[in-house]
């Protein structure tokens, strides 16, 4: 997820080339014993706003630290996303070693999300770290795996060792642009900054799981196009990561063919890495809110039953289409004076998401959202 969604649908597809694809392989249906086992919440905007002194609660008003809320509201599993060199100096290695040790007391499980840039990074826009602007792709693969490296080592030798990472976020046509952007179908780059990346985690702690992640839930040519590509460049992963929001992917049964389909395509776990639905149409700062229709998806008004029973249905519909995870993107954010969308302006920029957190304007929590397995 990023600030602006309007780069979601600038990609590079080659439909003909996509359409000359092999068929998936046949999908069994999910056991219906299958479970989500990742419950997750990225919480990565919390940070600030607790250091801002903004409070949350549980839908009965006792106020709490916020993960113990969204634990008790059934999460397991919590991502943290890591920018090189922000402006705002959040969401940097300091600050995600120093609330990965929260996460950790609370007994959650953490998925570090690397961007590698020093801002948003997303299907539309990849840009390098600044301490990286010159470098070309040789450079850039040892960058990639160092950088990865030494995050992984130092959350380890704090007894913060990550569960899960991202090898970067939605790649829909690659990162760290332009040497690491898919073009004309060649993958290689891509590959060779993926690869640094797999190996530098599993250097690190061979355990952990490197999940790859795009927002290609909206089709399974853009997912086969993607994974395919990657796939034929040698690239190792453990966990296919998807964004769904409907409003941007389409239909929950678009989304169920999509996830059974790289289920058995790649024979790997997947996870929905992000979704998200608004609570209200009403915006509560400066900044106009991302989503602002009142009903964004069929069937589901923007209201706090609304959003609820859209959360419900996409986990039900991942998880008896094969998923094993499901995360919420960034429930925690709603509008807190300095706790803005732009790194390099973050007190004074606004926050385009505040009626899409599971927190309403007073940090009280939707008494009817749960995570469930």
């Amino acid at each position: 997820m990023t600030v602006s969604r309007t780069g979601r649908l600038a990609r590079v597809v080659l439909f003909l080339v996509v359409l000359a694809l092999p068929a998936a392989m046949p999908v069994p249906a999910a056991s219906a014993a299958n479970s989500l086992t990742m419950l997750g919440a990225d919480v990565s905007t919390a940070q600030r706003a607790l250091d801002l002194g903004a409070k949350y609660s549980g839908a009965n008003g006792v106020a709490g630290d916020p993960l113990d809320i969204l634990k008790g509201a059934g999460v397991n599993y919590v991502r943290l996303r890591v920018w090189n060199n922000p402006r705002s100096g959040y969401n940097n290695k300091a600050k995600v070693l120093q609330y990965a040790r929260a996460v950790k007391a609370k007994g959650l499980k953490l998925l570090v999300d690397f961007h590698y840039s020093d801002t948003w990074a997303d299907p539309g826009k990849q840009a390098k770290p600044a301490a990286w602007a010159s470098h070309g792709i040789g450079a850039l693969q040892t960058d990639v795996h160092d950088y990865t490296y030494d995050v992984c080592s130092a959350l380890k030798a704090q007894g913060t060792t990550p569960d899960s990472v991202q090898i970067g976020n939605e790649i829909n046509v690659g990162m760290l642009w332009d040497d690491g952007k898919v073009v004309n179908n060649d993958f290689g780059n891509l590959g060779r900054l993926l690869k640094a990346g797999y190996n530098a985690t599993k250097a690190c702690n061979g355990g952990t799981q490197v999940v790859i992640h795009t927002a290609d839930a909206d089709s399974d040519a853009h997912a086969r196009w993607f994974y395919d590509g990657i796939r034929a460049q040698g690239v190792q992963w453990d966990v296919t990561g998807l964004s769904y929001y409907c409003y941007w992917h389409g239909t929950l049964a678009n989304m169920t063919a999509v996830v059974s389909d790289v289920r058995a395509r790649y024979g790997k776990p997947v996870i929905l890495a992000e979704t998200a639905y608004p609570y209200t149409t009403a915006n509560y700062d400066s900044t106009p809110n991302t989503i602002s229709a009142a009903q964004p998806c069929a069937g589901y008004p923007a209201t706090p039953a609304g959003q609820a029973a859209n959360f419900t249905a996409v986990q039900n519909t991942a998880r008896a289409a094969g998923a094993i995870g499901v995360f919420y993107w960034e429930p925690t954010w709603y509008a807190v004076p300095g706790n803005g969308w732009d790194p390099a302006d973050i007190a004074g920029s606004g926050d385009g998401w505040d009626n899409q957190a599971v927190f309403d304007r007073n940090g009280r929590l939707n008494p009817n959202i749960r995570w469930t397995p």
